[in-house]
């Protein structure tokens, strides 16, 4: 329950900053690469507003970033994924550091996290960033999952923390439409 206030009064103190400084919030909260994203979201069916928020949170924008892990681009995409998403998409070629190839398959990996978790945000938000073998792991087990088919709760309190991550950018850039 403390989280929960805390989460909520955050939020409030975000949007009450928000409200009294627009600049700031066109700021932190750009619609870069809003073509791409628009199409590759009314393509394959994903809330742009999501879209917005997984590359916010991923790499702020920076079409060139790269974690330590390897993952790469707007969308922070690994290698083996993208190759999977290229393929199944029929993306013959692509560059990973390229915002529209990148958008392309990031928001065709989201919606198949989607789809593979029947619409539940939370689990497909947890999968982009935990791995899906991870997530379906935690489904299975019922302290996480109540139901073995939702998550409840997630076991790793950094993908805990990109979910809420995700939510409340999704909210703020749904506000600022």
């Amino acid at each position: 329950m403390k989280k929960l206030i805390r989460l909520l009064l955050l939020v409030l103190v975000i949007v009450g900053i928000i409200k009294a400084i627009p600049m700031l919030t066109e700021y932190l909260f750009p619609f870069n690469y809003n073509m791409y994203v628009e199409d590759a979201a009314e393509r394959y069916g994903v809330d742009k507003n999501l879209v917005y928020a997984v590359i916010k949170a991923e790499s702020n924008f920076d079409a060139k970033s790269e974690s330590k892990r390897g993952a790469k681009g707007l969308m922070q995409i690994m290698d083996g994924t993208a190759a999977w998403c290229a393929h199944k998409i029929g993306l013959d070629s692509y560059d990973i550091f390229e915002p529209k190839d990148n958008i392309e398959i990031g928001v065709y990996y989201l919606s198949y996290l989607l789809d593979y978790y029947n619409g539940n945000e939370k689990s497909a938000i947890s999968a982009y960033n935990a791995g899906y073998t991870n997530v379906d792991k935690w489904i299975d087990d019922t302290e996480y999952s109540a139901d073995g088919e939702n998550l409840d709760d997630i076991p790793f309190a950094e993908t805990e923390k990109y979910v809420r991550k995700i939510k409340l950018y999704k909210r703020i850039y749904a506000w600022r439409e």
